[in-house]
C-alpha cells in the first residue's frame, strides 16, 4: 500500500463547530473549488474542511496516482478521534471517498457522492482525458466562461486557479495509471455507511448512471437522487438545485 500524504485544508464555519463536513474534489480541481458546499455547510452551523487532493492545488506531490492512492490520503484525513459527520465528495473524490468508507467503517458517519467516478473506462475515460488535456492547453477565466457562461464568477476564478496549481502530470498519471483499474464498484458493494448519491442528468452528462447506478444502488445503504438539467459538476451547473439535495440527503 502507498504511504499517505498529509492534504491541506480550505475551511468554512466555526472551529469549534460540533459538526464536522469534509469535502473532496474532482480530477483536475482543488478544495477551494468546494466552495458553494462550504458555504452553505458553514451558514448552517457546521465546520467544513476542504481538501486539496495529492497532486492538485497545493497539496504535496507523489508518483503513486492510483485510486487507491487517493483513498489512502483520505482514510487518513481525520477528525480528531471522531468519525467525519458527512464526506461530501464529486467525481475522482467520491471514488477515493468509496475506497476510504470501504477501507474503514467508522471514517465517516454518512457519505455523499456527487456523480461519482466509480468506474471509468472506455468513452467515459476519454471523454475525462480530452477534457483536461484542453484545460492544459487554456486554463484561463477567459476560456472557463466561454465552456461554461452559467457558472458563477467565483468557479471561473478559481477553476483557473486550480488549473495552475495543480500538476498537469499528476493528472495525466491519475489517467495513465488508473486506465484499466479506475473501478471501486466492489468497494461501494462493502460500504455498511449511509450513502446518498447525487446523480448528474443524463440527458446532459453523467458519469454514474445505466447499469453502473443500478448495479451499485444494489447495496441497500445507497440511495440516490438527481439534479435535472446538470452535467458532470451539479454544484457548479445547477448550484441552487444542488444545495436543495444536500439538505435533503443531510435530513
Amino acid at each position: 500500500m502507498t504511504s499517505p500524504v498529509i492534504l491541506p485544508f480550505t475551511s468554512w464555519g466555526s472551529p469549534t463547530a460540533p459538526l464536522r463536513a469534509l469535502l473532496v474534489h474532482g480530477l483536475g480541481s482543488n478544495g477551494a473549488l468546494m466552495w458553494r458546499t462550504g458555504t452553505t455547510l458553514g451558514d448552517a452551523g457546521w465546520r467544513a474542511d476542504a481538501v486539496d487532493l495529492r497532486g492538485h492545488g497545493i497539496a504535496p506531490r507523489a508518483l503513486d496516482y492510483t485510486i487507491a492512492a487517493y483513498g489512502t490520503d483520505l482514510q487518513y484525513t481525520r477528525n480528531g478521534d471522531r468519525p467525519w459527520d458527512v464526506v461530501v465528495a464529486h467525481s475522482l473524490g467520491g471514488a477515493a471517498a468509496t475506497w476510504a468508507a470501504a477501507a474503514d467503517a467508522t471514517w465517516t458517519k454518512r457519505l455523499i457522492l456527487v456523480d461519482p467516478a466509480i468506474h471509468l473506462a472506455g468513452r467515459d475515460h476519454r471523454l475525462i482525458r480530452a477534457s483536461q488535456q484542453r484545460s492544459f492547453v487554456d486554463g484561463s477565466v477567459e476560456a472557463s466562461w466561454d465552456q461554461h457562461p452559467h457558472w458563477h464568477p467565483q468557479d471561473h476564478e478559481l477553476k483557473a486557479l486550480s488549473v495552475a496549481q495543480s500538476s498537469h502530470w499528476a493528472i495525466e498519471q491519475t489517467l495513465d495509471q488508473n486506465e484499466t483499474t479506475w473501478d471501486v464498484r466492489a468497494e461501494a458493494a462493502r460500504i455498511t455507511t449511509p450513502t446518498h448519491v447525487i446523480g448528474a442528468d443524463p440527458k446532459v452528462y453523467s458519469i454514474f448512471t445505466g447499469d453502473l447506478a443500478a448495479e451499485v444502488l444494489t447495496n441497500p445503504t445507497f440511495s440516490m437522487s438527481v439534479v435535472a438539467g446538470a452535467g458532470h459538476s451539479p454544484h457548479r451547473d445547477k448550484p441552487t438545485e444542488y444545495i436543495e439535495h444536500v439538505r435533503a440527503a443531510l435530513s
